[in-house]
């Protein structure tokens, strides 16, 4: 069997190092890498593949920053080339980035068969792009890959159902996996010259960055915690910041660091304050509390006993659930039993 995986982003990167692995484990299949470049630079980019030893891609589109358009455009007439090469028998797509749209549409229309990992997860705001992403993925796919039970109703609300496969959440996986990577060597994994008590923030969507009271908002609460924060972050959202925030001297900004030095960083927060929906449940796999900086969330799983708390930008609301106390009820089970991409493989090879 002969699998095309498609990879863009820095979350599609950290999934598919936790499949791969296990693909390429068995001799009856042969996966070929596809990185269309969504994601570009170093930091971004780079550093995950050399770090979690994702192999080299064998494909790299490099289309860089753009528009939607522009970007799912460029991805759909490299990702068509590669397809009319290889020949896969199935083309595996993650997550919600433009990214994972193009692969789906032009295998698709290619009559390749599609599977979708982390399947069915809906944040009910069309207004993200990342919601429009997963709702035609879903549509067009084959196959359904299914993190959560709540991904799974969401799937049989949209008929479905007789595609879709519960496998738990491949990002759990990836945890305890690394996770033990870490533990081995501590320091290895620190980042320098930070505090030593801090709460870890991250801001991308665009619901923040490109609406600069939302911005102003945030960073009003943070000036108010009286709390160091530490803030890796991307490129495009540090250019925003110049120009629409007055950064308060509790901030300290860093660049964005690579999955096992972040996985260090909230292991070792107090608390985490994002607006990404992966940290989201890095956080809670971790064990620390998170708050949550928009308005909705697709991972309701975490949302028990205050694991989670949705605060919108409202500084009032951040400044509450920052300061609330640490849950101290056990996590529920929800994510799978961490062996997700082993049913991953097993699906496709039963197909």
């Amino acid at each position: 069997m002969k699998i095309l995986t498609i990879v863009g982003a820095r979350p599609q990167f950290i999934k598919a190092a936790t499949v791969s692995r296990i693909i390429r484990a068995n001799p009856a299949v042969h996966e070929i890498l596809l990185h269309t470049g969504q994601h570009y630079d170093e930091n971004m980019s780079d550093v995950f593949f050399r770090e979690l030893n994702i192999p080299i891609p064998d494909y790299n589109l490099e289309v860089g920053s753009g528009s939607h358009a522009e970007q799912t455009g460029s991805m759909l007439k490299g990702i068509e080339k590669v397809l009319l090469k290889e020949k896969p028998d199935w083309t595996l797509v993650y997550g919600d980035t433009n990214s994972t749209l193009a692969g789906a549409i032009t295998s698709t229309k290619l009559h390749i068969p599609v599977a979708h990992v982390e399947a069915g997860l809906r944040s009910f705001n069309r207004a993200m792009p990342e919601e429009i992403n997963r709702i035609v993925t879903d549509s067009i796919s084959d196959l359904l890959f299914a993190p959560t039970n709540t991904a799974i109703k969401n799937l049989a609300n949209e008929g479905l159902a007789g595609i879709t496969h519960f496998t738990g959440d491949v990002m759990y996986d990836s945890v305890l996996y690394y996770k033990e990577w870490i533990e081995l060597d501590p320091e290895k994994y620190k980042t320098a010259g930070i505090p030593e008590k801090y709460l870890l923030a991250t801001i991308h969507r665009a619901e923040n960055t490109d609406n600069p009271e939302n911005l102003r908002n945030i960073f009003r609460a943070f000036s108010r915690l009286g709390q160091e924060i530490v803030l890796p972050i991307h490129p495009r959202t540090r250019k925003i910041l110049r120009s629409a925030v007055t950064l308060p001297e509790n901030v300290h900004i860093i660049d964005p660091v690579g999955y096992l030095q972040m996985m260090k960083l909230t292991m070792d927060a107090t608390k985490v304050l994002t607006d990404s929906g992966g940290l989201q449940k890095e956080a809670y796999f971790l064990q620390k509390q998170c708050v949550t900086m928009r308005t909705e969330t697709e991972w309701i799983e975490t949302l028990h006993d205050d694991w989670n708390i949705i605060t919108g930008s409202a500084p009032e609301l951040i400044e509450k659930a920052a300061g609330s106390p640490h849950p101290t009820a056990p996590l529920q089970q929800g994510f799978g039993n961490g062996k997700s991409a082993e049913i991953i493989l097993e699906k496709l090879l039963r197909f």
